[in-house]
């Protein structure tokens, strides 16, 4: 019995198809479709007029149906055809492909060499859509066995596959042997080398591009964010407008998210206020979410919570972009009475919803708050807590003073603490003055080659706080012969749209002079005023004086 058993009949034996268009207009008739019930009734047109086995519509008809998410109407469609070539086959594959069924679009290239059906380059770009990278070199094999690797379409899949797999050298391989590359091809080099943190190729590549859409801009300034260059991002950003490129949507979470990594906050309020003004970017989940963390980490909660209430049909994320920025700054009950709100919609929270309450929690000393919805993120919403759920925990009985509660907890952890948990744990040690438990902790991290150069830092200021210079000459030398050093400090201000960053002790700025000179002013204001230095914070085996001026404004 066919799918369409309740609108088809059987055809009268007088029915021929010069009654409707050729099969090549059907097609693009199916192809514009947007309903299913529309193709479900051109369907069973075609059935009436005796077109139901033509290949060249079943095409369309199989892609159709799974575009529309039907995809057992598909595969039932693939099954009643008799006929099957290399178009039907390969419209199969890309149905299960485009939905990353990578096995069953290789089962059915498979039974499609069984069927002596060969390949074209259009089955391979769809096999290779969504495959991983080992059953996807077997393909690349397979291209190479039936000539078809140097094809366009092909070579430019081959090259995102190795590009999704990682294998960034592959990629540049095959890339570098294409016969002719598309923007296409192009696009995808530059997607691999920028999400592998390959930014300096990747700008070698899009300069030397001659054209430029949206989505290779989008690519650059979004590998620049994800990688700690927000700088170069919002540089890149103002060049594209400069070039008349009409951002998008993603321009400005990529641009918004390099904003709020260095608190670039009068940037991103001149970027809201482009969006808000532009025909082409619409303010949708995504761009509301991105704008609430924009303001969230540069401080403005009042701008972050303008826009959280005008964003419409809100989802968990944007509810937890608002939590988790009230929870940064401190304001634990905000976060909880939105929180509460949440669950009076019924919107079920996320897992990482629960880090914003606990993060919040840690804030505000709200331990019994905190300790309730660490276990009703597990019974009550069955989520299995995170190494960032025990980390909250951990920073929040730190906090607490309760350091061998948290120490306790993360020894019961069923998965294995990370550096950070370890490092918040080992701070609270220095800060309570748990020096037995710091050292048990520090001593664990260096055997087991898990320590950072914050762990020998913190160690060195727990010896340094008792008085203990010999433990921090000891620390100090295991650093020299391990090779440890120790990250500078690093802070950023912006003027004039321009964000300047300076490290500790840093002289590289260009006007390095005039700066040092009006701290040694500012030192002198506030002697003038009366400043008295506390010394004793100091944890270094120094003299007096030098002690007063390492705590000068520097």
């Amino acid at each position: 019995m066919s799918i369409f058993a309740t609108t088809q009949a059987t055809p009268p034996p007088h029915t021929t198809a010069h009654r409707l268009p050729p099969p090549n207009r059907l097609a693009g008739v199916i192809s514009n479709c947007k309903s299913i019930s529309h193709i479900l009734r051109i369907h069973a047109v075609l059935y009436r007029h005796n077109l139901h086995n033509e290949p060249l519509i079943n095409f369309h008809l199989l892609r159709a149906y799974s575009s529309l998410n039907r995809l057992s109407y598909s595969i039932t469609l693939f099954n009643q055809t008799h006929k099957k070539n290399v178009f039907i086959y390969t419209a199969i594959i890309h149905c299960h492909a485009q939905r990353n069924s990578y096995e069953q679009a290789l089962f059915y290239y498979s039974q499609m060499l069984i069927d002596s059906i060969e390949p074209n380059a259009f089955t391979f770009s769809s096999a290779l859509k969504s495959c991983p990278l080992k059953p996807g070199q077997a393909l690349h094999s397979q291209t190479v066995k039936f000539s078809l690797d140097k094809d366009l379409y092909v070579s430019t899949s081959l090259v995102d596959l190795y590009a999704r797999g990682g294998d960034v050298l592959s990629a540049e391989k095959l890339f570098a042997t294409m016969p002719q590359r598309s923007l296409v091809s192009l696009t995808t080099m530059l997607t691999c080398y920028a999400k592998q943190g390959e930014v300096a190729a990747a700008r070698v590549l899009f300069d030397d591009m001659e054209e430029k859409d949206v989505v290779c801009w989008n690519v650059m300034i979004d590998g620049y964010a994800q990688h700690g260059l927000a700088n170069e991002a919002l540089v890149l950003f103002r060049r594209m407008l400069a070039e008349k490129v009409e951002p998008n949507e993603v321009t400005a979470v990529a641009v918004l998210s390099a904003c709020g990594q260095i608190g670039a906050l009068e940037s991103g309020r001149w970027i809201h206020s482009y969006i808000e003004n532009s025909r082409n970017i619409k303010v949708n989940v995504q761009v509301g979410t991105a704008l609430i963390n924009m303001y969230s980490k540069c401080g403005s909660l009042k701008d972050a919570r303008l826009v959280f209430d005008r964003v419409n049909d809100k989802d968990v994320v944007v509810w937890n972009s608002m939590i988790v920025g009230y929870a940064m700054h401190g304001f634990g009950k905000d976060a909880l009475q939105l929180f509460n709100e949440m669950c009076r919609i019924r919107l079920k929270p996320s897992d990482i919803t629960f880090i914003g309450l606990l993060s919040a929690c840690a804030h505000a000393g709200l331990v019994n708050e905190g300790r309730r919805f660490f276990n009703t993120m597990k019974d009550e919403y069955a989520i299995e807590p995170k190494v960032e759920h025990y980390g909250c925990m951990v920073n929040l009985l730190s906090r607490a003073g309760q350091v061998e509660e948290a120490y306790k907890l993360v020894m019961d952890m069923k998965i294995e603490p990370d550096s950070v948990l370890w490092g918040t744990l080992l701070g609270a040690c220095r800060l309570h003055g748990n020096i037995a438990l710091g050292e048990k902790i520090a001593e664990y991290l260096i055997s087991q080659n898990l320590a950072n150069s914050g762990t020998y830092v913190l160690l060195s200021n727990i010896y340094a706080a008792i008085g203990n210079w010999d433990g921090v000459a000891r620390v100090r030398t295991l650093m020299k012969e391990k090779g440890v050093q120790k990250e500078p400090g690093c802070s950023s201000i912006e003027l004039s749209n321009k964000v300047h960053e300076f490290l500790a002790g840093d002289l590289r700025h260009p006007k390095s002079k005039e700066i040092y000179m009006m701290l040694e002013e500012i030192n002198g204001w506030l002697k003038a005023e009366g400043y008295v230095p506390q010394t004793q914070i100091v944890l270094h085996d120094i003299g007096e004086k030098q002690k007063q001026n390492s705590l000068e404004v520097q």
